[in-house]
């Protein structure tokens, strides 16, 4: 069964806000011609990415890296975010092939840095945690080199299935806290809690040899206290990557943009981040969860960085 397309009426908290985009906000789609070897080799193997999907405008530099966001477990999520233009609606089963056909492309592809991501699938027992594991450990097979991160839903709190991810040992286990504890009621599902995200990510604190990676959307009404609360909340729970990144409706029957953060605003709230505690911070406007992964994990740390998102109370600003 298909699913259908989900339609809101905003929160009248968000009602009103700006909608035409600052010029920073403008930005061209890579020409077409670019990635017509790349578009094959997905469509032979019957592979989505959420860089084809989404039109993302950061797809240039991605894939220059080298990098690539693959979505797995289908298009259609049993969620429901108020953010988020995804499907929502009654999943097809999971495909049991879908690991090996991955691991095949990626390595055929010669990517260096591959996120693994997902919709939301609550029909399922585990949430999808066994076919993620089964994803992780099918490239490891093929492709030894490649280095993966996997970008998790919360997959209900359930501890064995985030313990299975964990197993399968990627270099880098992501969840999304989104936006702050405020507006979590009005942004994500009801399922998707503040304080499951941050329990979600503590859970890794236990696999030192797995960095753990969030990512905020401004621009939905939140204060600049609140936001560094997230950093302090996401710095307890073990994160040592962080994304930040402009909110943009995707639709009218979505959340509305209540500002749009200047390209200053994101740098200095960089700055914050990184003097709170986080080894990696990308921030910016065009910004999205896995923006220039591969890159972002292996650029240099700044001067006393921390290691695995702790830090010296000391030193901490």
């Amino acid at each position: 069964m298909a699913g259908t397309s989900h339609r809101f009426s905003a929160p009248q908290r968000h009602a009103q806000g700006p909608q035409r985009k600052p010029d920073w906000l403008k930005t061209r789609l890579p020409q077409e011609g670019q990635f017509d070897e790349v578009r094959a080799i997905l469509d032979n193997a019957g592979l989505s990415t959420v860089c084809r999907s989404a039109r993302c405008p950061n797809q240039s530099e991605c894939w220059g890296c080298r990098t690539a966001t693959f979505l797995l477990m289908g298009s259609v999520c049993t969620r429901a975010c108020r953010f988020c233009h995804v499907t929502t609606g009654k999943p097809e089963p999971l495909a049991a092939d879908e690991p090996e056909r991955l691991a095949r492309a990626i390595a055929q592809l010669d990517l260096r840095y591959a996120v693994l991501t997902s919709v939301d699938r609550d029909d399922l027992p585990d949430g999808g945690a066994d076919h993620f594991a089964r994803c992780v450990e099918a490239i490891r097979h093929a492709a030894p080199e490649v280095k993966i991160e996997v970008l998790i839903p919360d997959f209900g709190g359930d501890t064995r299935a985030l313990d299975r991810v964990a197993k399968a040992a990627p270099d880098v286990i992501g969840h999304n806290l989104e936006t702050v504890e405020r507006l979590t009621p009005f942004v994500r599902d009801a399922r998707a809690t503040y304080r499951r995200s941050l329990d979600v990510l503590a859970r890794f604190r236990a696999h030192p040899a797995i960095r753990t990676k969030s990512s905020l959307m401004l621009g939905l009404g939140e204060t600049d206290d609140e936001i560094i609360a997230c950093f302090d909340d996401l710095i307890a729970a073990g994160a040592s990557i962080l994304t930040l990144g402009q909110y943009l409706q995707p639709s009218p029957f979505h959340l509305k943009v209540e500002r749009f953060v200047s390209p200053d605003t994101f740098a200095r709230l960089k700055e914050i981040a990184l003097s709170r505690g986080f080894e990696r911070v990308a921030a910016g406007p065009m910004v999205r969860s896995s923006y220039r992964a591969g890159a972002l994990i292996d650029e240099p740390a700044p001067p006393g960085a921390p290691v695995n998102g702790t830090q010296n109370t000391n030193d901490r600003r």
